[in-house]
């Protein structure tokens, strides 16, 4: 088939897209593009469309009205920008597919740019959840033009697809109230009693600039509580799918079992938490590399934002240095093609 073809078959589609990220926010915007957009404007939308400028009326199915919502037509492409509540988007979209728009998660062709670079660029912003994340990629068409991204450099596409780092240690060490620094509030429960944490705890965490899936696990040690026992078995299949694993140690409690705990996760962070205390032995003979924290105080979590992020490429970043984000990218690379910004 040839691309005059393809354009040609992907201009007579009828297809509907997300365009910001997925979830509940406070606006939602839905792309509609293909020969039944005017059409649909005409059943389903109280006002007329005007290109350029944004109109503000209501979006109806039938007499029930989904939602006021204001609609801007450039070129091909029509945005609904409506309310982000859950029901409201799937009402439009379930309106849109019985009208015969074709929903889609990553269409290039719904994207607006010159180039296929352009349009990865504009498909990808949904999943820039920080500014840098924003930064980066928007100057990535200028810097194509000047560089070729190295394969090995995945930092951009951590920024956009958010690595999983798992917290792990003894009971009592501190990993929720390490965690909670790192969530930037109390999110898992914190207490001086070995097993406060039944069950692993996932979110997302920005850790200036770099989110990540920050997991907090269940203290690692032998309980006759069932509950708990269960919990630290299913902790064990997450870490292991973890990206990163930080191991938090605690200098004051006995160091055998928290060394071969340590020494079971290679290219970990280890951790010295509640150094303001004093030390029953030398992490650093044992580690090299050791972040000391005091996680109650907030000390030494600087650092170790520092840490993760330069384990992901994230720290420092030059933004006009070339990177890649798409497998299609990745695959040019390696395939020792000529990097390039237009086509």
């Amino acid at each position: 088939m040839s691309a005059a073809t393809e354009d040609t078959e992907n201009t007579e589609k009828n297809l509907a897209m997300i365009l910001t990220p997925k979830g509940v926010g406070a606006i939602a915007v839905i792309r509609l593009k293909g020969p039944e957009v005017d059409l649909f404007l005409e059943e389903h939308f109280s006002k007329q469309v005007i290109e350029g400028r944004c109109v503000h009326g209501e979006i109806r199915d039938g007499e029930t009205v989904l939602d006021d919502a204001v609609v801007v037509r450039h070129g091909d492409f029509v945005d609904l920008n409506v309310h982000g509540g859950v029901w409201v988007v799937k009402s439009v979209l379930d309106l849109a597919q019985r009208e015969g728009f074709e929903v889609v998660d990553d269409a290039l062709e719904m994207m607006e740019g010159q180039t296929i670079l352009q349009r990865e660029v504009m498909a990808a912003l949904p999943l820039a959840g920080t500014e840098l994340a924003i930064r980066v990629l928007l100057a990535q068409p200028e810097a194509w033009t000047n560089s070729k991204p190295d394969v090995a450099d995945r930092s951009l596409w951590w920024l956009l697809h958010p690595p999983r780092v798992a917290i792990v240690g003894v009971a009592n060490v501190g990993k929720s109230t390490l965690a909670n620094q790192l969530f930037a509030r109390e999110r898992s429960i914190t207490a001086d009693v070995p097993g406060t944490t039944r069950d692993w705890v996932g979110e997302m965490a920005n850790l200036d600039g770099l989110m990540v899936i920050l997991m907090d696990t269940p203290g690692l040690r032998e309980t006759s509580d069932g509950i708990e026992r269960e919990a630290i078995e299913r902790s064990g299949a997450e870490v292991g799918r973890a990206d990163l694993v930080v191991v938090v140690v605690d200098p004051t409690q006995d160091a055998r079992e928290q060394v071969e705990l340590a020494r079971k996760y290679a290219g970990a962070i280890i951790v010295a938490n509640k150094k303001d205390r004093p030390a029953a032995w030398d992490v650093v003979a044992y580690f090299k590399g050791v972040i000391g924290t005091v996680a109650t105080r907030g000390e030494g979590i600087e650092a170790l934002k520092s840490e993760i992020r330069g384990r992901f490429g994230c720290e420092n970043m030059d933004m006009k240095r070339a990177r890649w984000w798409t497998e299609r990218q990745r695959q040019e690379l390696m395939g020792g093609n000529e990097a390039e910004g237009g086509e």
